[in-house]
């Protein structure tokens, strides 16, 4: 009887100090790593763990009654064993003393446990007090950042104002790669605008007016024509469209902008560093169109190519080509907002043959990285294709959005191939001040037909430069390397030419450089941005295309983004509504996915079921390489407007 309740102890105490106490150990580790706690759930666990050391000291003065009473009873039962009573009540007694000693030694166990229990308890509390004073102090340490940043901000903008130097409206006959007149008192430009401090080597050239007809010869030089040509007249008036009444009643507002507030860096300082696509964002940081009809947008100025049908020179060609590349990035300077991530498979046509002569077809092809293909036929004599892959990257103070992939654009009846890529575009002031969007970096645009290439240069915002605001140069050359005509403008107004007469080399500068001097005729205008609807301001800074891209249209595949249900409940302004449809569309996906990596896993690998289930084949265009570029890329195959015709839709996957 003795050595079984010694067995009983033994495991009482095995199972309070090494089962319950591991379990809770292993359960309490590895946390280390975890993001640190609200400070109420801090508050609480002091709480939690004050109690626990009230119910302790409770237990204690337990445990010593137990023992003081214990000990009375086992001497109440010792003084029994002395007295002459029958075998019988002895054998009893024997047991309720063993029985005694257990509960003792049970009760003890249960205060060592306890008292481990609150140990550990204590040792993360102290854990916890650590990381919570430490994001106390980043937190203050950042308050105190931002604000010291305000106030430089505010200082460099009072001496900018007041600098004796700076007037309202300053011309320039000699510019440093420009030939445009900075803008004045009428720009879009005020006092909130902010700059980004950038300072670079702006351009790599200068430029000198002169007049036509004027034949300057310089030592050294190299002399080119004294005069625009008749060749050159497709150039003038390029900028200009013609407008006759539409066939096609297209709407010309939509309903205005709730205006609901949202801490962006709530949600966002817990992404940096982290691709954004793969984010998911409430509706609030979107605006009403997929990624798919903002690339649809970049056609807005078409005219620039249709007009560049006709020109007999190619380097004349490449003019208007450069200028309806910079175009597409007019609509971004106040369009901050967020384009919806297509879902896989999704689409979206522009059947718009009768008033712009084109059709557009954009196809989602692959969801991480997005990525989405889009192919362009006029009738009036040219094709573009491009598939573009969106790869962001937050920053803190930034955000970068880098298009990866080329731009085909080919011209039937001359031949002609242009490639080009996307620059970079960057939201800056993601923390604190007014956003803003700048784009920066070079583009080249290469005819490989001719070898003709146009070298653009997007240059940043800077608090000291003297350039233009969203400067824009560039320089175009024949096969041989000689220029012809200089390029200059900006990104978010328009684009001019001008014809080189001669060129020939600066002065070194103190700095050792060494910039080409190109002395040109006056300007002809490319490319200027049409002005944005009335209230554009409360319809997400839509342009005139824009606001039509997302009307509701008979006869398109059920995979089309005008069909999107959270896209168009936030365009009616039921942004509640809308996060939830964007949730389960979202979910939807996922699970799509999943079927298809269970499907993928039954014959392979998990790592290659995993590559699997991220191939996608798409329903209108198929991979190829580019003979080009060397890159393997999607590629219009045919049959939309085919079936689109006949109404067939069967193939299309259920999508929404």
């Amino acid at each position: 009887m003795k050595g079984r309740g010694c067995w009983e102890s033994a495991s009482v105490r095995s199972f309070c100090s090494s089962g319950c106490l591991n379990k809770f150990k292993k359960d309490d580790s590895g946390d280390d790593d975890d993001e640190t706690t609200s400070p109420a759930d801090k508050s609480e666990l002091h709480y939690t763990i004050k109690s626990l050391s009230v119910k302790l000291d409770d237990l204690s003065t337990c445990n010593d009654l137990i023992a003081k009473h214990g000990a009375a009873l086992q001497r109440s039962l010792s003084e029994l064993d002395g007295l002459k009573i029958p075998y019988e009540s002895c054998e009893k007694l024997k047991v309720v003393n063993e029985r005694a000693t257990l509960f003792r030694i049970t009760s003890n166990a249960m205060i060592n446990a306890c008292r481990d229990f609150l140990e550990l308890a204590e040792t993360h509390s102290r854990k916890w007090q650590r990381a919570l004073q430490y994001e106390q102090e980043q937190r203050i340490h950042l308050e105190e950042t931002i604000e010291q940043l305000a106030k430089q901000h505010n200082s460099l903008e009072r001496a900018f104002r007041s600098a004796p130097g700076r007037t309202a409206n300053p011309t320039k006959s000699f510019s440093e790669g420009s030939l445009l007149t900075p803008k004045g008192e009428d720009s879009e430009e005020d006092e909130d605008t902010e700059y980004f401090d950038a300072m670079e080597d702006s351009t790599s050239f200068i430029t000198v007016i002169t007049e036509a007809k004027e034949d300057r010869k310089a030592e050294g030089g190299t002399t080119g024509s004294v005069d625009w040509t008749s060749s050159d007249n497709v150039l003038d008036g390029a900028s200009l469209v013609p407008k006759g009444p539409p066939k096609v009643k297209r709407r010309v507002r939509i309903p205005d902008k709730p205006n609901y507030s949202l801490n962006l860096w709530s949600i966002m300082k817990n992404c940096i560093g982290r691709e954004l696509s793969k984010i998911p964002m409430p509706v609030n940081f979107n605006e009403p169109l997929s990624m798919l009809q903002r690339l649809t947008e970049d056609l807005e100025y078409h005219h620039l190519l249709d007009k560049a049908v006709h020109c007999t020179s190619s380097v004349e060609q490449m003019c208007l080509v450069a200028a309806f590349s910079v175009s597409s990035y007019s609509t971004t300077v106040h369009r901050i907002a967020k384009p919806f991530n297509p879902m896989l498979g999704e689409t979206f046509e522009l059947d718009r043959l009768d008033d712009m002569g084109l059709r557009s077809l954009c196809e989602q092809v692959s969801h991480h990285p997005p990525s989405a293909a889009h192919y362009v036929f006029s009738k009036h004599g040219w094709s573009l294709w491009q598939e573009i892959t969106i790869s962001s990257k937050f920053r803190g103070k930034y955000l970068s959005i880098m298009p990866l992939g080329a731009i085909h654009l080919e011209f039937q009846a001359s031949g002609n191939h242009y490639v080009w890529r996307k620059s970079t575009s960057t939201v800056h002031n993601i923390i604190v001040g007014k956003l803003w969007i700048d784009q920066t970096g070079d583009i080249e645009i290469v005819n490989h037909k001719t070898k003709d290439r146009c070298q653009l240069k997007f240059l940043p915002y800077s608090y000291f430069s003297k350039e233009v605001a969203r400067k824009v140069t560039g320089v175009v050359s024949d096969s041989q390397g000689k220029a012809h005509y200089v390029l200059s403008g900006s990104w978010d107004e328009q684009m001019e030419c001008a014809k080189i007469v001669q060129s020939s080399p600066s002065s070194p500068s103190s700095d050792g450089k060494q910039k080409t001097v190109y002395q040109t005729l006056p300007a002809k205008l490319l490319w200027k941005k049409y002005p944005l609807p009335e209230n554009a301001e409360n319809m997400y800074y839509f342009s005139e295309l824009a606001l039509t891209l997302n009307e509701h249209e008979e006869g398109v595949a059920p995979t089309d983004s005008r069909l999107r249900p959270d896209q168009r409940l936030m365009e009616k302004g039921h942004w509640d509504e809308a996060n939830s449809e964007k949730q389960r569309l979202e979910e939807k996906q996922r699970v799509s996915r999943r079927r298809r990596l269970e499907a993928c896993s039954r014959g392979c690998g998990a790592e290659e079921a995993e590559k699997e289930a991220d191939v996608y084949m798409p329903l209108w265009f198929e991979k190829r390489l580019d003979p080009l570029t060397g890159e393997t890329a999607c590629i219009y195959k045919g049959g939309y407007w085919e079936a689109k015709e006949r109404q067939d839709w069967h193939m299309c996957p259920n999508i929404f």
